[in-house]
């Protein structure tokens, strides 16, 4: 039984047992539409500077960490952090996930301000992933520069469910990777790659599950009820994990921390991974050529790049980065599917019918900013 059907069976059955507890507990999943607008803003912003930042900070990361900060030196100038309280070290030890982020984040960031009619100076400060001063940025204002839609950006959102099994058309195919064909690569489910990765995929989930370590730490950023959601605006709700309904209403109400390490519930994990990668239309992999701090954040730039291609496409992508961080698993990768470099992502792709709004939660920009 998968997980959304024992969960389903399970709150269903406390429901009826429950009666008007129903109506009276957490009754809705709390999405960023959610998110209050009228937050005080404390932060002495000049005009467009909060608008950037909060458009770069829609940039994905890991159990949705956020994990950056920005320190303002002056006006349209800043340097964009590591926040080591956001790292992962039980999946990420070496902060390599970590600086992926931050250069999503940058990608953003030079998006929005390019919109905003601002060219961005970029200096990179960090040498190491675990360096607290990542880069150093500065927003001139322009009149020769390229506009960008950030539409694009607010309507971002990693779909995880309900993918085809309809393989790419190849003219999707080479509108996702014909900018970059060196470091981006597509694995058709018809090939016998495809299967390795499916298969490793719930090898390197299971493996994971039963690590202690990362499994106490997927729990630290699980926001089961709609107050801790609401309190952290930040981590793995249930909507973001696409839980909906009863069994959604029955995690929000009676799972919390404790659950996650209990064997059901690292069974129903690895089911559902098993679920997933039944349903694609293949792997995107992106590859770099070394592991270097300035390698790394472009890496992320480049992802943030592609996932903002694929809606107009109806192309879903959802990151599946365990073969990569668990030794076992990772270290046949590169002779197993037949690509060289460092493979920075492992993404699930397909079509999807329908796009689905964002939902992920997002930290309001003065949470994030130092002096």
């Amino acid at each position: 039984m998968n997980r959304r059907k024992f969960i389903g069976i399970t709150g269903a059955t406390v429901l009826v047992a429950a009666g008007g507890y129903y109506l009276s507990g957490d009754t809705s999943n709390f999405t960023r539409d959610d998110m209050k607008t009228d937050t005080v803003e404390k932060f002495p912003f000049k005009p467009d500077e909060r608008e950037i930042l909060f458009l770069a900070s829609l940039a994905p990361s890991g159990h949705n960490t956020q994990p950056w900060f920005v320190k303002y030196n002056e006006p349209y100038h800043w340097i964009i952090g590591n926040d080591k309280s956001k790292w992962l070290p039980g999946v990420d030890p070496t902060q390599r996930e970590t600086i992926l982020s931050i250069g999503a984040f940058l990608q953003n960031l030079e998006y929005a301000a390019n919109d905003l009619g601002y060219n961005c100076q970029f200096n990179v400060l960090a040498t190491t992933n675990q360096d607290e001063n990542v880069m150093d940025v500065k927003l001139i204002k322009s009149t020769h520069v390229a506009r960008y839609d950030i539409q694009q950006i607010k309507q971002r959102r990693t779909v995880r469910s309900n993918y085809l099994k309809e393989g790419l058309k190849k003219e999707d195919v080479d509108y996702l990777i014909n900018e970059e064909p060196d470091f981006l690569h597509f694995i058709p489910n018809i090939t016998k790659e495809f299967q390795w990765l499916n298969e490793q995929t719930i090898e390197a989930n299971r493996v994971q599950a039963y690590r202690d370590a990362a499994q106490k730490e997927l729990a630290e950023w699980i926001r089961f009820s709609g107050k801790d959601a609401k309190q952290y605006c930040d981590g793995l709700t249930t909507a973001s994990m696409e839980i909906e309904g009863v069994s959604a209403w029955f995690l929000r109400n009676f799972y919390g921390k404790a659950d996650v390490m209990k064997k059901r519930f690292r069974e129903q994990g690895v089911d559902r991974v098993r679920e997933q990668v039944s349903q694609s239309a293949g792997w995107l992999l992106i590859a770099s050529k070394d592991n270097s701090v300035a390698t790394l954040l472009e890496t992320g730039k480049r992802l943030q790049r592609l996932l903002l291609k694929i809606r107009k496409k109806n192309i879903a992508v959802h990151p599946m980065t365990q073969i990569l961080e668990e030794p076992s698993t990772n270290q046949g990768l590169n002779s197993s599917i037949g690509i060289g470099g460092n493979v920075q992502f492992i993404l699930r792709t397909g079509y999807i019918k329908n796009y689905p709004d964002p939902v992920s939660l997002r930290r309001p920009v003065d949470w994030f900013m130092r002096t």
